[in-house]
C-alpha cells in the first residue's frame, strides 16, 4: 500500500491518541496537531506519536505542503455548560473548520471530517439512512450539520471531502472520556458496583467501538473512489443499535452481583458516583429527547472489505479489562480530566482559556 501523508487535528484527544500510532502502524507518514487542554489527561501512558502543539485555527499553507490528506478531528466534544456560552463556541468551530478544508480543497489534499450520527438526534422507530433527514437536538449536533453543510457547499468535480458520521464511540484509549456513556458504565460498573442512569433508559442509542472508528478513518484514506460529491458515511454495526437500558443489562451480565439504579430526579447523590459528573441538561425529567437507530450499510459498499471487528459484548469485555488492568480508581474516574465539558469549565474559571477556547496562560511545551 502506498504511504501517505496525513495531518491530524485534535490529536491529543480521545481518538486522535490511538488514530496516529494506528495510521502510522499502516504504513502511513503522520502528523499530528493539538492545541494540548488534554494533553495531562492521561489514564495511561499513550503510545508516542509525532506532533505539534498548534491550534487548527493556526494552521496554514505551509503545514499542508506534499500532505494527501486532513483527518480533521479538532473540535468541542459536547455541548458547553454554565459560563461558556454555545455560540462563542461553536461559530469559531464553524468557521476554522470550514477554513481548514477550503485550503485542503486549494491544494489538493483530501478532507475527512469527523461528524456523527447525533445530527439524526430525534426520531421515529425506522432504521436511518445517510439520506434521511437530520434533526439535531443539541448545539454539538447542530454544529457538525453546518460544518457538513459548509463542505457540501465547497465541493466540486475536484473537492469531495469525505464526512463519516460515527455512532457513539467507545472503548480503550490512553486519554479516556468517561462522559461518553458506554465508557461511563464501564467506569461505574469498576468503581461502584453499579450503574447509575441519568434517564429511563428507552433512548435508542448506534454504538461503535474506537478499533472499528480507526479502520473506517484509514478507509477513507485509502479510498480511491472519485465521486466528485460529497461522500457522506455512517460508522458503525446495523446490529448494534440498543437501548440505553440495554447496555446497563449487558454491564451487569459481564459483572455478576452489580445493578442499574436510577437518578432521582431530585439528584440525591448516589454513593461513590459524583452526580455533576453523570447529570445531563438535555435529560428532563427522566426522559432522552434523543433517540435514534442508524444503518451502517452503506459503507460496507463503498469500503469493499470494511466491516465493524467488534460487536458489543465483546466490546465491552474489551473495555472492562483494559480499565481493570490499568487498575482504574474511583479518584480517576471521578477526575474532571477525562469529562471533556467539565475540563473546559475548568480551564475557563481558572483563567486559562478565553470564553471561545483559546489559551490565556498556556502551559510550557516540551
Amino acid at each position: 500500500m502506498e504511504t501517505k501523508r496525513i495531518v491530524i487535528t485534535g490529536s491529543l484527544g480521545y481518538i486522535g491518541t490511538v488514530l496516529v500510532p494506528y495510521l502510522t502502524r499502516q504504513h502511513h507518514d503522520c502528523i499530528g496537531y493539538d492545541v494540548g487542554f488534554f494533553r495531562d489527561c492521561t489514564l495511561y501512558p499513550p503510545e508516542p506519536q509525532r506532533m505539534e502543539f498548534k491550534d487548527a485555527r493556526d494552521i496554514t499553507v505551509a503545514d499542508l505542503r506534499r500532505v494527501d490528506s486532513v483527518v480533521h478531528l479538532a473540535g468541542v466534544s459536547n455541548d458547553p455548560f454554565g459560563k461558556l456560552n454555545p455560540h462563542e463556541v461553536y461559530d469559531p468551530t464553524l468557521t476554522y473548520s470550514l477554513r481548514l478544508a477550503s485550503l485542503c480543497k486549494d491544494h489538493g489534499v483530501r478532507f475527512i471530517f469527523a461528524s456523527s450520527c447525533s445530527i439524526y438526534g430525534k426520531a421515529s422507530e425506522e432504521i436511518l439512512t445517510e439520506d434521511s433527514p437530520p434533526n439535531p437536538q443539541s448545539p454539538y449536533s447542530l454544529n457538525k450539520l453546518q460544518i457538513e453543510d459548509g463542505l457540501r457547499a465547497l465541493a466540486d468535480s475536484s473537492f469531495s471531502p469525505i464526512m463519516l458520521r460515527f455512532a457513539t464511540v467507545y472503548g480503550p484509549s490512553p486519554r479516556p472520556r468517561f462522559d461518553l456513556y458506554v465508557n461511563m458504565f464501564a467506569g461505574m460498573i469498576l468503581t461502584t458496583k453499579k450503574i447509575v442512569l441519568n434517564s429511563n433508559g428507552k433512548a435508542w442509542r448506534p454504538n461503535v467501538h474506537i478499533t472499528d472508528v480507526l479502520k473506517a478513518i484509514n478507509n477513507a484514506i485509502e479510498y480511491q473512489g472519485t465521486p466528485g460529491t460529497p461522500l457522506i458515511l455512517n460508522v458503525g454495526d446495523t446490529h448494534d443499535n440498543y437501548q440505553v437500558i440495554d447496555i446497563a443489562q449487558m454491564f451487569t451480565e459481564t459483572v455478576p452481583g452489580t445493578e442499574i439504579r436510577f437518578l432521582s430526579r431530585d439528584g440525591t447523590k448516589e454513593s461513590a458516583v459524583d452526580v455533576d459528573l453523570v447529570k445531563d441538561q438535555k435529560i428532563q425529567d427522566g426522559v432522552d429527547k434523543r433517540t435514534y437507530k442508524v444503518s451502517f450499510e452503506k459503507i460496507k459498499k463503498i469500503f469493499p472489505g470494511y466491516s465493524c471487528s467488534w460487536r458489543m459484548r465483546e466490546g465491552i469485555q474489551d473495555l472492562l479489562a483494559t480499565l481493570e488492568s490499568h487498575h482504574l480508581t474511583s479518584e480517576q474516574f471521578n477526575n474532571i480530566n477525562y469529562y471533556r465539558l467539565q475540563k473546559y469549565e475548568n480551564l475557563f474559571q481558572t483563567q486559562r482559556i478565553t470564553k471561545d477556547l483559546h489559551w490565556i496562560h498556556e502551559p510550557s511545551r516540551p
